[in-house]
């Protein structure tokens, strides 16, 4: 196990330092980096996909690159607009809600992004922050920007679908299903539009082709801020299901300063293509201080699945 850590080129997640494991199976390099604020029962999952891509490999893909957003954290909007501008996607996804700013603030990014982008896609992301009222009254102030959708603009299954009957924007669910006890409960009660799903939290490529099926929304794969290694599984996910009409969110090795490989994972005129990333020996590792943290919550997780 290698255990990795690279800096953010901007606060996000409220973290400036991304770090994880990676490791070598038969059938090639995995990832394995749950945020550290997961507690070790949530972070089994993340286990499990690491061990399906070190030890199973991934089902066969149906296409040979994987159309990508470019992702825009609350940052200005000077740099909001740089890093559409810089990313060559054709579909942004802009972060809002950040805690300590105000609509008026997201108004001024997504509106930056828009005219950077012209008439390309524009998507936000909320991540669960605003209440039912305030999802309403703000989506009625963003839609200006012709949004493409929303993900995850209120916490609660319950939430969601309240927002989704009482706005025309298309509702996406992402913690509603990866964090979730029921990922199909957005489908039962008819909250959401488009299915977000994520390799590492939900278990493997395997499972979350099993959600996807049993769904039967729209699905969009996004990264959960992996190295080249990690996002090559969400490549993988995208790459094998049967349709995918939207752009996806796996073009963010470009927020790091570095990357574990010489051959990054990055997009080239808004796509990704279809391939495993071998790490570089002298990839950025870790000291020996958080490499024994690693490997501390490592053995207690192992411990957990196992049991």
């Amino acid at each position: 196990m290698i255990t990795y850590s690279i800096g953010l080129k901007n606060k996000f997640r409220g973290i400036t330092v991304r770090e994880g494991m990676l490791y070598e199976g038969p059938a090639g390099w995995a990832e394995w980096s749950p945020f550290l604020d997961y507690d070790d029962g949530t972070c089994v999952s993340w286990l499990r996909a690491a061990r399906e891509a070190a030890e199973d490999g991934w089902p066969p893909p149906v296409r040979d690159r994987v159309p990508v957003n470019c992702t825009v954290p609350a940052v200005d909007p000077e740099k909001a607009a740089e890093i559409v501008r810089a990313s060559g996607c054709g579909t942004a996804k802009v972060k809002v809600a950040e805690p300590g700013q105000t609509l008026a603030d997201d108004m001024a990014r997504v509106e930056a992004v828009r005219d950077a982008i012209g008439n390309g896609n524009v998507r936000i992301d909320a991540n669960g922050l605003w209440s039912v009222e305030q999802a309403v009254q703000n989506l009625k102030q963003l839609q200006r920007f012709d949004l493409e959708y929303v993900e995850q603009p209120s916490a609660t299954v319950e939430e969601l679908a309240e927002v989704r009957r009482r706005t025309d924007v298309l509702i996406a669910a992402d913690e509603s299903i990866r964090r979730a006890e029921d990922p199909l409960r957005v489908k039962k009660l008819d909250a959401a539009d488009i299915a977000v799903l994520k390799v590492q939290p939900i278990g493997g490529v395997r499972a979350c082709l099993e959600i996807a099926e049993q769904i039967g929304l729209p699905v969009v794969v996004s990264s959960a801020l992996e190295t080249s290694v990690g996002i090559a599984a969400g490549v993988a996910l995208a790459a094998a299901l049967p349709e995918l009409p939207y752009a996806c969110g796996l073009a963010t090795v470009s927020m790091f300063t570095s990357d574990v490989t010489a051959e990054p994972l990055v997009a080239e005129a808004g796509f990704l293509p279809v391939r495993r990333v071998v790490p570089d020996p002298d990839l950025p590792k870790a000291d020996a201080t958080r490499t024994a943290v690693w490997d501390n919550r490592l053995a207690r997780v192992q411990k957990r699945s196992a049991g």
